[in-house]
């Protein structure tokens, strides 16, 4: 479900691409730092757009650099640093973790078994530190592959279900600004489920996996799904737009009222494609 969260790129200017690389790259060298070189494979973008949002809220103080590194041995890289960067690395650990895990116990593919082996060996250490939203993760994780054994119909139901995670974690600290974090996550996590169960459409057709529409029973309706999609990222802005962000606030609107769109409709043409295979 990763890789909808994203910015349109190509309107953003040079000193805001610069920034999304910059706080990318932040990411990065935290999950090195914070786990391990190996675990930089579940790496996201999706997770620069929490600590961009984060950062934007709570203004931290911030450290940077421009270095080279392992995955870039030649040009060096600027990056950036707080503790919403490090917080969201943590997250981009534990969401890769148990991504890998439902990869393998879906489909039994050796490469998630070998991911949801190599996060596994940081993710009691994250959920020591972030209980909640650790504790939110494993039991939506589990809500979720029971509703999907019992090919569930209800596409509210399992999209409010990975949306009760996406809010838990959106909510670094319990203070004012949780009530609308967690709103806001709820929204775009309905998002992401719904849109992931789009483009997997065909996929999971052929495959004979769990996808909600195919359990509803109506066909293909691109025409519908995208109506979910815009009833939940309304809701998303919504609360958005009642936060007090300054910083970045033009990237961040290019992410949530452009970005995810681009995203969305790459996919949905990946999974068109598909059916012509």
């Amino acid at each position: 479900m990763f890789g909808f969260v994203t910015a349109n790129i190509a309107e953003l200017t040079k000193e805001q691409k610069a920034r999304y690389n910059a706080v990318y790259c932040g990411i990065c060298r935290q999950i090195r730092d914070r786990s391990s070189q190996g675990a930089r494979l579940g790496l996201s973008y999706d997770m620069a757009f929490l600590a961009l949002l984060l950062s934007s809220l709570y203004e931290p103080e911030e450290t940077g650099g421009d270095r080279a590194c392992a995955l870039h041995p030649i040009r060096p890289k600027a990056w950036v640093d707080n503790a919403y960067i490090r917080y969201a690395a943590d997250m981009n650990v534990a969401l890769a973790y148990y991504n890998a895990l439902d990869d393998w116990q879906d489909e039994k593919k050796p490469t998630a078994r070998f991911q949801a082996n190599l996060f596994g060996k940081y993710y009691a250490d994250i959920a020591q530190n972030y209980p909640r939203q650790c504790q939110a993760i494993e039991d939506c994780i589990r809500e979720l592959s029971q509703l999907e054994k019992v090919d569930c119909a209800n596409a509210d139901q399992v999209a409010n279900c990975f949306g009760t995670l996406m809010a838990e974690i959106f909510v670094y600290q319990e203070d004012l600004w949780a009530p609308t974090l967690r709103q806001m996550g709820l929204a775009l996590g309905r998002f992401v489920y719904l849109a992931d169960a789009a483009s997997d459409y065909k996929r999971d057709k052929r495959k004979h996996k769990y996808n909600p529409y195919l359990a509803m029973g109506t066909g293909e309706d691109w025409s519908r799904w995208e109506d979910y999609l815009v009833l939940a990222m309304g809701r998303c802005t919504e609360e958005f737009e009642k936060l007090p962000l300054v910083q970045d606030k033009a990237l961040l609107d290019n992410i949530l009222y452009s970005g995810v769109w681009c995203s969305f409709r790459r996919k949905k043409k990946e999974g068109q494609e598909e059916r012509a295979t």
